[in-house]
């Protein structure tokens, strides 16, 4: 008996493969297998044909295994002597587990216990596990109470052809490229063309082209799983293999593989070439929204397209497949699209109704494929503006910060802040970047509807604002606690500068939730700023330092500033580089509460903005910024000269000043949230909360 196992979503089409392969089978089906009654000649002809199998298994026994000892039992009850000899080596590959073997290493320990003893028991050496090169690979699979041996005669996954030297970023597995092609009707018209717009490294294109000269899949491949196995008949399976040979033929149609990056090009040509199918696929290198299928009629587009896998990739990827959509109508008529993708929100954006879909796996990754036909319906260019409430606040509000731009001497600002409750994101300028920050959706909205949303909105920001795509970050803003406000959301190392008040600071737009400059408090910066003069200046929570330069712009005697993130104090330091400042500046990276708590120093100023919550391990203890803020605050005042001044804020919004106990620090207390609310945050009024605290004499 035979097992072949495939990708969940595979087995009926390996089952009617098999059936293809070798007629005289009749393939059962289970869930993620397909099960036969095989001679070793059909378990040749499947290990070398089958483009859908990942591993062809020869099974030796199925036996009981309701606990560790009855899976003992079962496999010292095989004759494994007759599979490999004690001078070879064997590795055990065990899946699956029950009531008593709920560990899948404990039950693979005991099936080597089993085989071990069993050419012990026969007064032979005791052979080797080998886990990277093992002569023979032993696959165990336990179901219920009942386990199945075998030797896996693939000796590795069967996807692996052995013609990929390189890939692109997000590799197709080859037995999924298969699937489809399979899945797009191409097979039953091989003649006409097949068409990859974004081949990547060539996966699809060499495997059509496989198919196309029937050239079995197995050929390339270096290594097999029964080579070393005692039941191998070498000269059956040279049969086999010359038998293939001899049944290579022409390619029935055109194959084409396209993309844009001449890198890919270059991967695909060698990976086909390494396939025996360089000559039968024709390349070329075009934008996929120009390409224009000439002197081909009809024909069949088969791809897996840049579906990304971060929030951010969403910012290009909406536009491009919107505007695909349009191009697949205005120059594809009559063909047949099918396209894989695990964001079935981008295929949306084609605007196209699939005739069926089909739920598979690219390996971990749930995928979905859609087969189009280009007809009349599908040809109908639909309008894509669904979402003109949000377009035409955005408009409004640009136009409404027109004068304020004038006079604010910024490039950076906000431009939306959830003013639709529909359309719940900020959008923010940052020169000649745009900021979209997604607020985590109410429990009670589908997160469907909210995707949809989000996805409406990246269409139109470069149509609205004038804004590259390729500059348009997208991120999720949601409660930061602990560490957690530190750490990174991308990997793109992307800074610019932007300019407030005659001041430059770095921005990072893609790698961090918060860019490195919080927006809101621009005018909070300039008010403390001015006090600034000859004065010893204490920035406490720094994060990036802009209130320290602004103040080191306005002549303070001496600054420090204080963060617990060693990242965001080097990002401080190059805010100063920027700005050419060198005096009595010092930085420490620490817990700002227990500075504070430690310090001797005297400041006349200080510029205190908390975090909400902190349960950093870096921290000693939590921080809350409603239980601990009079403590701090107490700290403060004992650091603070006669006459000194604390602006104090935070973005709690359910913060309240406890004001009689901060009196009775000796503080007076002027509530100046109103003053400090730049124009362009005024439709967010709770966007923070400050005071101005005056030492008494």
């Amino acid at each position: 008996m035979l097992i072949l196992t495939t990708s969940r979503g595979l087995d009926e089409l390996l089952r009617d493969e098999v059936t293809r392969i070798c007629p005289n089978l009749q393939p059962r089906l289970k869930p993620g297998q397909v099960i036969v009654e095989a001679e070793l000649a059909d378990a040749y002809r499947l290990c070398l044909w089958s483009r859908l199998a990942n591993r062809v298994i020869w099974v030796l026994t199925q036996g009981p295994a309701d606990n560790a000892q009855q899976l003992y039992d079962t496999v010292s009850s095989i004759e494994w002597q007759q599979h490999f000899d004690a001078k070879q080596t064997f590795m055990i590959n065990f899946s699956g587990t029950n009531r008593a073997l709920k560990n899948s290493q404990f039950a693979a320990q005991r099936v080597k216990d089993g085989i071990v003893d069993h050419f012990i028991g026969l007064g032979n050496a005791r052979p080797d596990v080998d886990k990277l090169n093992p002569d023979v690979i032993i696959q165990a699979r336990l179901w219920r109470d009942t386990v199945t041996l075998g030797i896996d005669l693939s000796g590795g996954s069967l996807h692996q052809r052995g013609y990929r030297s390189e890939t692109g970023e997000a590799p197709l597995k080859e037995h999924v490229a298969s699937a489809i092609l399979y899945r797009s009707g191409w097979l039953e018209a091989q003649s006409k063309p097949m068409l990859d717009p974004m081949c990547g490294s060539g996966t699809i294109a060499i495997e059509a082209a496989l198919i196309s000269t029937n050239r079995a899949p197995g050929l390339t491949r270096k290594r097999w799983g029964f080579t070393q196995w005692q039941q191998h008949n070498q000269r059956l399976w040279e049969s086999i293999l010359s038998h293939a040979k001899d049944s290579i033929c022409d390619p029935k149609g055109p194959i084409v593989a396209n993309d844009n990056q001449s890198s890919l090009i270059a991967i695909a040509k060698k990976n086909a070439d390494a396939a025996g199918v360089f000559n039968a696929i024709k390349f070329q290198r075009q934008d996929a929204l120009s390409l224009v299928p000439e002197g081909l009629d009809e024909g069949f587009m088969v791809s897996n397209p840049p579906y990304g896998e971060r929030l951010s990739d969403m910012a290009t990827l909406v536009p491009f497949f919107n505007q695909w959509g349009i191009a697949l109508k205005q120059n594809f008529a009559n063909w047949r699209i099918s396209l894989l993708s695990s964001q079935r929100d981008l295929l949306r954006q084609l605007k196209l109704r699939a005739k069926n879909e089909y739920a598979l796996m690219n390996g971990n990754l749930e995928c979905k494929l859609a087969n189009y036909v280009m007809d009349t319906a599908n040809l109908e260019v639909r309008d894509s503006s669904t979402t003109s409430e949000f377009a035409n606040r955005l408009k409004k509000n640009i136009k409404q910060l027109q004068r304020f731009l004038k006079k604010a001497n910024t490039n950076a600002y906000r431009i939306y802040d959830a003013d639709l409750p529909d359309y719940n994101v900020a959008i923010d300028v940052y020169a000649d970047w745009l900021v979209v920050q997604e607020y985590a959706p109410p429990k009670n909205i589908p997160a469907e509807k909210a995707r949809r949303r989000l996805n409406d909105i990246i269409i139109q920001l470069p149509s609205i604002t004038g804004f590259d795509p390729q500059k348009i970050a997208v991120k999720v803003r949601s409660q930061q606690k602990g560490s957690a406000q530190y750490q990174k959301v991308a990997e793109q190392s992307s800074r610019i500068v932007v300019e407030e008040s005659g001041a430059k600071f770095y921005i990072n737009p893609t790698d961090y939730l918060d860019c490195g400059l919080f927006l809101d408090h621009r005018v909070t910066r300039q008010m403390f700023a001015e006090q600034a003069q000859q004065k010893h200046v204490l920035n406490l929570f720094a994060y990036t330092g802009s209130v320290s330069v602004h103040c080191a712009l306005r002549g303070a005697r001496s600054i420090t500033t204080v963060d617990l993130s060693k990242t965001y104090l080097d990002w401080a330091k190059d805010n100063f580089k920027l700005n050419g400042l060198t005096g009595a500046y010092s930085f420490i990276q620490a817990d700002c509460v227990k500075w504070l708590a430690d310090n001797n120093k005297q400041f006349d100023l200080m510029f205190i903005d908390p975090p909400s919550f902190s349960n950093s391990k870096r921290m000693e203890g939590t921080w809350d910024v409603q239980r601990d803020h009079v403590a701090l605050l107490a700290d403060a005042v004992r650091n603070l000269t006669e006459n000194g001044v604390i602006y104090f804020s935070n973005n709690l919004r359910s913060f309240k000043l406890d004001q009689v106990a901060v009196e009775a620090l000796g503080l007076s207390v002027e509530n100046i949230s109103g003053e400090t609310l730049p124009e362009d945050f005024k439709r967010n009024p709770k966007i923070h909360q400050c005071w101005r605290l005056t030492k008494c004499s």
